[in-house]
């Protein structure tokens, strides 16, 4: 009796071990709903009242401003407001949440903190935690734009990383012989030119067409990274390559309503040249849309490769495309990033 007991008991030990362990591993790896929502939609969960005064002012001025060389006025994000006490389990899974979290007995200084996945995947939550309205106010002005890019890159990102399972072959295969760089083209854009300096792919199998186009000249110094030397590339590159179904007519920038936009960014922690504004036909055809370019340093190889994705869609809203394509672009990595080799160096700008 005494040995069935020891067996009894050692068995009963033994199984609430199994359920404790089981319990902890699918605690640790809990499987995460799908994020909700359309891609550049924010939910910002915030009490109402503020919402309609000073702090929601300032959130709405910042996350819904316009976005910048667009034909149209689009904002960055579409805008959802929830008060925290609504805020729920079927609100929870939202895709971009910016959560304003004010609270004198927890915070006794204002702070942000970045999560990923925080309920859902892919998802991106921004805690600005606070005691007070008066701090929240101050931290918030001075880090808006900060957090917005945040937001903004994550969507690049996910989209990057969605492109990684529907790729097209034939036009990877193109640009990495011409500029041996690694890209993520999409499988529904199609090789349309392949020569010694540039490729170019288009997708125009929908209502709106996108398209890319990449190349490469010499890397002489670091005045052909300016604006003007940039656009100066490009009206030459694309003037020479794209022309209109009118004789006569080929692609040009638009400079007098939408001034292009030049913008330092980091890839990778590389420094990058981004431009963004509006192409146009010249010579008479009435065809124009937003692009946005990047241009990069391949230091292996002492030349500049500029990427460039356009959008054409008349009468229709053009944020979530551009954006798409755009995406494309940050999934560039160069010679030499693919290869980590740093013996050769070039000195880059500080612009």
């Amino acid at each position: 009796m005494i040995n069935r007991a020891r067996q009894i008991c050692s068995f009963l030990i033994g199984t609430a071990l199994c359920a404790v362990l089981l319990w902890g591993c699918a605690d640790t790896g809990r499987t995460l709903p799908s994020a909700t929502g359309s891609i550049y939609e924010m939910l910002v969960v915030i009490d109402k009242a503020e919402w309609e005064a000073q702090s929601g002012a300032k959130i709405k001025e910042v996350m819904a401003a316009d976005m910048p060389c667009l034909p149209q006025m689009e904002s960055y994000f579409s805008l959802t407001q929830c008060s925290p006490q609504l805020f729920d389990n079927f609100l929870m899974p939202t895709r971009n949440i910016l959560y304003v979290d004010i609270n004198p007995e927890r915070y006794t200084s204002a702070k942000i903190r970045y999560a990923r996945n925080q309920w859902s995947k892919p998802q991106a939550v921004c805690f600005v935690q606070s005691p007070n309205w008066d701090e929240f106010n101050e931290l918030f002005n001075k880090q808006a734009e900060n957090i917005r890019n945040w937001f903004v890159r994550e969507e690049l990102t996910r989209q990057g990383k969605f492109y990684q399972g529907y790729q097209t072959t034939e036009t990877k295969k193109a640009t990495e012989k011409r500029f041996g760089i690694d890209i993520r083209i999409p499988e529904d854009y199609l090789l349309v030119r392949d020569t010694a300096d540039l490729v170019w792919c288009v997708n125009d199998g929908g209502s709106l067409r996108r398209d890319l186009i990449i190349w490469s000249y010499p890397y002489l110094s670091h005045d052909q990274l300016c604006l003007d030397s940039l656009l100066s590339k490009r009206n030459e590159i694309l003037g020479k390559n794209i022309v209109g179904s009118i004789q006569g007519t080929y692609m040009g920038t638009e400079y007098k309503h939408f001034p292009p936009i030049f913008t330092p960014i980091s890839i990778n922690d590389n420094w990058c040249a981004e431009v963004r504004g509006l192409w146009k036909m010249q010579g008479g055809e009435a065809m124009g849309g937003p692009f946005v370019q990047h241009t990069r340093i391949d230091e292996l190889s002492h030349r500049l490769i500029t990427a460039e994705v356009f959008i054409f869609a008349p009468g229709q809203k053009k944020r979530n495309p551009l954006r798409q394509a755009e995406a494309i672009l940050y999934t560039i990595k160069l010679p030499q990033e693919i290869n980590q080799l740093k013996e050769v160096k070039v000195s880059q700008p500080t612009q």
